[in-house]
């Protein structure tokens, strides 16, 4: 893979002066930049800084809309609905993350219903916000507008990439953070594969004719010639995870993020693009009359991290652990981002007019001790 190490305090100010640029507010800008970064530095380089030429086509085009201001249109003790306007998704997710975790706090348990936000990045970044408070959540996602996943046994697009999230605050700051698209691989990760990132593995998709491939273009066509990629135009779809049981989750998230949010699914109807959101959140606290949770918790994670390794592994991991190691890594010896995607930055950058400098981009490798 061509790809360069970059300095990530220097990206996110690039990204910031982007959507700056396409209409956004200075909060508004950092608040999705910030969560970009994040996603590439923890290894999720498909929700990660890539998604910043998708977001400036967007907002050209009105599919975003910047500073739109969460809309409340029910609110009870335990339960609220907001609709976010095709807004920003990173932050009406997050305002409506910290709105979650003050009802909970209050009641004990909430759920959350958000629709219309327009991509709210990566899932897992509010399992985590929530376990940093302290607080369990279940959180599901669908996308309305965007059919690119199979159902088990079908080679028609039926279902977006549905993803979920589970967080569980552990003591020592370790937590437990379960992230994934029910597909079985994320759309993004097929658009850096296709931009010349981590090939696919050769099942990730079918074609036209509902064979299995690791070939991006089943999914993208001809759009990855030029411009930016568009996932809806190839003649295949991404296959569902865990077979009959992944594609069952994925219609789940399709029922509860989609349907019951109001956000709408990814059936006959074509309903506008955005992500739906239905999180559940929890105060341990209030069901720890034994008061034993938080070390239960922690011992048993360890536990499972200091369980024999298999054949072939360096060591035992929990949901979370990977992106903790892979965010320090990238910290000290830089973020990779694939050369076309880096260009392709540079080039909306300099077509907004805005200061790109490469050396302060740049970052070489940490050198190794002999």
């Amino acid at each position: 893979m061509d790809e360069v190490l970059t300095n990530p305090d220097q990206v996110q100010r690039v990204l910031e002066s982007i959507l700056v640029a396409d209409g956004c507010s200075g909060d508004e800008a950092n608040v999705v930049a910030e969560h970009l970064v994040d996603a590439s530095l923890k290894g999720h380089d498909s929700h990660g800084v890539i998604r910043i030429l998708r977001y400036h086509e967007w907002l050209g085009t009105g599919q975003l809309k910047p500073r739109q201001p969460l809309k409340t249109i029910l609110d009870t003790p335990a339960l609220v609905q907001l609709d976010g306007g095709d807004g920003m998704g990173q932050r009406l997710a997050r305002e409506a993350t910290e709105i979650g975790i003050a009802r909970a706090r209050d009641q004990g348990a909430a759920i959350l219903a958000l629709r219309r936000a327009g991509h709210i990045g990566r899932l897992g970044a509010y399992a985590e916000q929530a376990a940093e408070a302290g607080f369990v959540s279940l959180q599901f996602c669908n996308v309305a507008g965007s059919r690119l996943v199979a159902p088990f046994g079908a080679s028609q697009r039926c279902i977006s990439t549905a993803p979920m999230a589970i967080g569980v605050p552990v003591a020592d700051g370790r937590h437990f953070i379960l992230d994934f698209a029910t597909s079985l691989v994320a759309e993004g990760k097929a658009l850096v594969a296709g931009t010349g990132g981590n090939p696919l593995q050769d099942d990730a998709l079918v074609d036209g004719d509902g064979h299995l491939t690791g070939d991006p273009r089943a999914l993208y066509g001809e759009s990855l010639d030029g411009g930016v990629p568009n996932p809806r135009v190839g003649p295949g779809a991404l296959r569902t995870m865990g077979n009959h049981k992944g594609s069952g989750l994925a219609l789940a998230c399709e029922l509860l993020a989609g349907a019951l949010t109001g956000n709408g699914t990814n059936g006959a109807t074509d309903h506008p693009f955005g992500n739906g959101l239905l999180a559940i959140f929890v105060d341990p606290a209030r069901l720890d009359d034994l008061d034993g949770f938080a070390s239960e918790a922690a011992a048993y994670v360890d536990y499972v991290r200091n369980a024999r390794p298999a054949a072939g592994v360096a060591r035992v991991l929990t949901p979370g652990d990977k992106e903790r190691m892979t965010a320090e890594a990238r910290r000290k010896n830089g973020m990779p981002l694939s050369s076309v995607v880096f260009s392709a930055i540079r080039d909306v950058a300099r077509d907004l007019s805005l200061p790109f400098n490469d050396s302060e981009l740049l970052r070489a490798p940490a050198a190794t001790a002999n």
